[in-house]
């Protein structure tokens, strides 16, 4: 009997991605006698049921038969809906193993997961990083094609298969991801920016400095041209570097999102700068099927907004909730879903929409009405939860042409990592300060109480004031708040509402 005409049942492991978590799935194969041909169960959408042409196609090209014969297959459980390319893969080696034409020694102990092309190539699909994962969980070996991402911090093994044709020897034959490619893009040299090449905005800097340090959001106000967007850009150039769990949870997000994430591998904060036209579930996250939005691609880096009042109203009131809870809950008819949002929010606009109010340089030409149409979509419950409020000035253009310098992205840098371990010990010493104020000394206390008196100051600005002084202190080494720190720290809430 002929591998064609070859009875036989088999199972694999698979899984698939549902919000930034990898569920497992089990694809069952039984080839037996009736009407040659392929029938699938498992409540499949149309991109599963799509497989049964490419996996016939992919197994002729790669030198097998195809059964001639009737083809079951069932994706169990029966009640999660299927979605998603990567049951091509493991629904090939089912079939091939239950006619009897690769060897299935070592096949269960392996989580397979790949899209195929009709000449019978394995490519990666999204959210490998999320199978990576449950493999690990699992303790399961995870196929998948040789141009997977690095899986940074997992430990699970990982095999590569290039083509189906490469099964003839077994899946314990197959090979490793080769370090060579992984290495390279790790040690490669890239050029950075740096804050060196932004002149005469030593002050915006020092803003920069305080907002990475206590990971605050920043709002900057200015003129075009002032340097904001330089500003921003920079920032993940003086935050430190991502911690091992950080960077899993981030590539896991870039992952399922099916996002590239090198910068992410090599320990870099991610860096989202969305244009002002998105869609409320780009920005959030949604669509069919459910993936994380620019907030949370964001995740332990930062969200950078250009031109604020650009941005439609009900897109920036999205962010509101998850700047408060540093999580997004989306509820949606086939389940709920939360994607981790923990990010620093930094905005950029100008003061008008001819971008010259306050410029001594450039009249304004807008009519007051217009400007405070203007100025009220930045403004409100968002800009109230952005703890500081910064005006950038234009630079002198004397300046800017000499190419005169200031603090560079390296002495930055040293100062957000002096303050952080600062405050890590300050807290391990004294305990965590959940309310900044305490920690003021009499002095400092009595001359916030008459700032908040005098700037109408609700409960919010009160205590995000408060930290930014904290922050503030624990940059400059002070144990206690000191006049000086929450002197300044009032003048970046000067454009709030209360």
């Amino acid at each position: 009997m002929s591998a064609a005409d070859r009875e036989g049942s088999f199972a694999v492991h698979s899984a698939m991605v549902l919000g930034i978590e990898a569920v497992p799935v089990t694809v069952e194969v039984t080839v037996g006698g009736g009407m040659p041909g392929y029938s699938m169960t498992g409540n499949a959408d149309p991109t599963v049921m799509e497989s049964k042409t490419r996996v016939r196609q992919a197994i002729k090209s790669c030198g097998y038969e195809n059964p001639r014969m009737n083809i079951t297959i069932n994706l169990a459980p029966a009640s999660l809906k299927k979605t998603g390319t990567g049951f091509d893969l493991p629904i090939a080696v089912a079939i091939l193993a239950a006619s009897g034409q690769i060897p299935t020694k070592g096949i269960d102990d392996c989580l397979f997961v790949g899209e195929l092309t009709l000449g019978g190539m394995v490519a990666p699909v999204r959210g490998e990083m999320a199978f990576a994962l449950h493999a690990e969980r699992e303790r399961l070996v995870l196929i998948a094609g040789p141009e997977s991402e690095m899986r940074a911090g997992v430990s699970c093994e990982v095999r590569c298969l290039e083509s189906l044709g490469r099964l003839r020897g077994g899946v314990n034959n197959l090979p490793g991801p080769s370090l060579e490619s992984v290495q390279s893009a790790t040690e490669e040299k890239l050029h950075k920016l740096d804050y060196v090449d932004v002149s005469d905005q030593e002050v915006a800097k020092r803003a920069m400095v305080i907002a990475a340090t206590g990971r605050h959001g920043i709002l900057m106000v200015g003129p075009p041209g002032a340097g904001k967007t330089m500003l921003a850009r920079r920032l993940p150039t003086i935050l430190p570097p991502l911690s091992e769990a950080e960077q899993i949870e981030a590539m896991l997000l870039h992952s399922v999102a099916g996002q590239p994430s090198e910068g992410v591998a090599r320990g870099e904060p991610p860096f989202r700068a969305p244009h002002h036209s998105i869609s409320p579930a780009g920005l959030v996250g949604g669509g069919r099927p459910v993936i994380p939005g620019e907030i949370s691609l964001a995740h332990h880096g930062v969200l950078f907004l250009d031109e604020l009042p650009e941005f439609a109203s009900n897109v920036l009131q999205m962010l509101r909730q998850p700047l408060e809870d540093g999580v997004v809950r989306l509820v949606r008819v086939d389940g709920n879903y939360v994607f981790p949002c923990d990010f620093m929010l930094v905005a950029a606009a100008n003061p008008c929409p001819c971008g010259h109010l306050g410029d001594p340089a450039h009249a304004c030409t807008c009519a007051p009405v217009r400007i405070e149409r203007y100025q009220a979509r930045m403004g409100g419950p968002l800009a109230n939860r952005i703890d500081m409020h910064v005006d950038v000035a234009r630079p002198a253009s004397k300046t800017v042409i000499a190419g005169g310098t200031g603090m560079s992205s390296a002495q930055m840098a040293d100062l957000v990592q002096g303050g952080r371990e600062f405050a890590e010990d300050r807290i391990r010493r004294h305990g965590d300060d959940k309310r900044p104020v305490d920690t003021f000394d009499d002095e400092a206390r009595r001359a916030f109480e008459a700032i908040a008196g005098r700037l109408a100051m609700g409960g919010r600005s009160i205590q995000r004031a408060s930290r930014v002084a904290r922050t503030i202190a624990d940059i400059e080494h002070h144990e206690r708040v000191s006049t000086e720190d929450i002197m300044e720290a009032c003048t970046y809430r000067g454009r709030s509402l209360g």
